[in-house]
């Protein structure tokens, strides 16, 4: 079998797997019956074990990462901001858990608009004071080729604009830069795409909003 053929076909089993488990947390979260609970909780283990194997890790730490989600099941989202300087390179930092590059960002915080998430995480990870302008992009993470992931994920991008530098705040990055776009370090692939920073760069310079 080809290996685009067999890529699509895990996403696809892992997509299911993860429709799977929101299934049973869902289940869970409003079942009422010892017997649903413990048929719902086997799916779920059920759902752990296909997801593990999917996603490269090990199913007691799907169960862990799992165990903090209830409630309805839900997305998770991702918000982020990309910053361009004036010669149209965009910024960049360093994420200190892979030694990768990405634009700042992270899991949106209860509390916080999403632009507002955006505009702190770019001031903690890169140091910079920036302005929202405007929404880039929406994506679904599950269209496009990032690395299997446990979460279903849902990606906001914001346009910044950077309005006083200072110093990275905590730990999660340890260094910050403009590339150019012909001139991208190493990403952190389970976070950014290089065609999805060109993409970015195009609704910058054009205007537009980008959304699955």
């Amino acid at each position: 079998m080809p290996k685009f053929h067999a890529d699509q076909q895990a996403r696809t089993r892992l997509d299911q797997a993860r429709r799977l488990l929101a299934i049973a947390q869902t289940g869970l979260h409003y079942t009422t019956g010892a017997f649903d609970r413990e048929r719902y909780e086997e799916i779920a283990a059920i759902a752990y074990s296909q997801i593990a194997e999917l996603a490269s890790m090990d199913t007691g730490k799907v169960a862990e990462l799992f165990s903090f989600e209830s409630g309805y099941a839900n997305p998770k989202l991702d918000v982020r901001c990309a910053i361009f300087d004036e010669v149209g390179r965009i910024l960049l930092v360093r994420e200190a858990a892979d030694g990768l590059w990405s634009i700042p960002g992270g899991w949106a915080d209860v509390g916080l608009s999403p632009a507002a998430n955006a505009a702190k995480e770019a001031r903690e990870e890169s140091g910079y004071t920036v302005h929202i302008e405007r929404l880039l992009a929406v994506w679904d993470m599950n269209k496009h080729a990032h690395p299997p992931s446990a979460f279903h994920i849902w990606k906001l991008v914001f346009l910044g604009t950077t309005e006083s530098a200072g110093a990275i705040v905590g730990s999660e990055t340890d260094k910050v830069g403009f590339f150019s776009l012909q001139d991208l370090p190493s990403l952190s692939l389970g976070r950014i795409l290089p065609e999805q920073i060109r993409r970015l760069a195009e609704l910058y310079r054009a205007g537009g909003v980008d959304f699955d």
